[in-house]
């Protein structure tokens, strides 16, 4: 019996040892420390160049930084040297392969895409409406026009205020990615409309035509990595750059070309 009784002790030891040693083995493995963060360079605004070919990219006239804090530094690098430069570097090379588009300017391309060349209408408003962002903001601005156009805004939405809110719920409202636009329509008004994708107020068949005076980019890539999904906020603090002298500067052109 007491042999019995050894042999069934010795049993459940062997079986149970590996357990044993398998949860012991567990308990001590060292989980590996994670690896030092990848640095994030950021160069130049005047590094950036596009492909040879009949459209240049337009200078940034200002740094990456410079809008801070309404468009932080790392959205405005990413968005000016892959986004924009991408669009004019495709651009280039579908008006190098149509002959009918040398030396037309760029208004006049936006003019000939009624959606029939779906690549052309996309990077040559992807290429204009970028470039005219650009220029539609700088440091230390904001605030309110002056002059001419802040009498003509008050006369044609009641108030800047009136202006505000509308500007604010057409690029709020606009589903998905696009713009939000002021422009001069043809009867000589000021209004404010939204456009999808890289459609501009230039193209053909657009609810409200006219000539732009001011956009706002509301594509994720132009306020993501900062606001995620709370684009108000993004266009609540755009307003504190946008470069009214300039767009008082394209009212102007645009009232002597009518």
């Amino acid at each position: 019996m007491n042999k019995i009784l050894s042999i069934v002790l010795c049993l459940s030891l062997t079986l149970l040892l590996p357990s044993c040693k398998r949860k012991k083995l567990t308990e001590v493995v060292e989980v590996p420390l994670p690896s030092a963060e990848e640095k994030i360079t950021i160069g130049q605004p005047d590094d950036v160049t596009a492909a040879e070919g009949q459209f240049s990219l337009a200078k940034l006239p200002y740094q990456y930084n410079e809008l801070q804090p309404s468009i932080d530094i790392l959205t405005m690098e990413v968005h000016y040297s892959k986004h924009y430069l991408t669009y004019t570097n495709n651009l280039n090379k579908l008006v190098a392969a149509d002959a009918t588009l040398t030396d037309l300017t760029i208004e006049d391309i936006l003019k000939k895409c009624d959606g029939s060349n779906a690549d052309l209408k996309n990077n040559a408003g992807g290429y204009y409406n970028h470039g005219f962002f650009w220029e539609g903001m700088a440091p230390k601005s904001g605030g309110q026009p002056k002059d001419t156009l802040a009498t003509v805004i008050t006369k044609d939405f009641g108030s800047f205020e009136n202006f505000k809110t509308q500007f604010t719920d057409a690029a709020e409202k606009q589903f998905g990615s696009g713009w939000a636009w002021l422009v001069l329509d043809k009867t000589g008004k000021l209004q404010v409309t939204s456009t999808p994708n890289q459609d501009n107020p230039l193209m053909p068949k657009q609810t409200i035509p006219g000539t732009p005076l001011l956009n706002l980019d509301v594509w994720e890539h132009a306020y993501y990595l900062d606001y995620q999904y709370k684009r108000k906020r993004y266009i609540d603090n755009f307003f504190k750059v946008i470069n009214w002298k300039k767009v008082s500067e394209r009212y102007e052109e645009a009232i002597a070309k009518k």
